[in-house]
């Protein structure tokens, strides 16, 4: 991965963070950890939607995949902080 394609991931994570914290919790959770939820978020949307059988492709699909889910992470962390 040369260093272009790494940036390019971790705005994608970052973004996909920023958004999904803000559907869940009404607000971001900082540079890092926008960073952090979003990429947690991208291997786990990827995995979900190659499961369904859902493909996104481009740029587009890539935050639409990572948001989905950064939004089902945070959504299963919630749950987990009630229990």
């Amino acid at each position: 991965m040369d260093i272009n394609s790494l940036i390019i991931f971790l705005a994608i994570g970052a973004l996909a963070g920023w958004f999904a914290g803000k559907i869940i919790k009404g607000r971001g959770f900082g540079a890092i950890g926008n960073i952090i939820v979003g990429v947690v978020g991208a291997v786990l949307g990827g995995y979900v939607f190659s499961f369904l059988g859902v493909t996104a492709g481009g740029l587009i699909g890539s935050i639409i995949t990572a948001t989905v889910g950064a939004i089902i992470l945070l959504f299963v962390i919630s749950i987990a902080k009630k229990v």
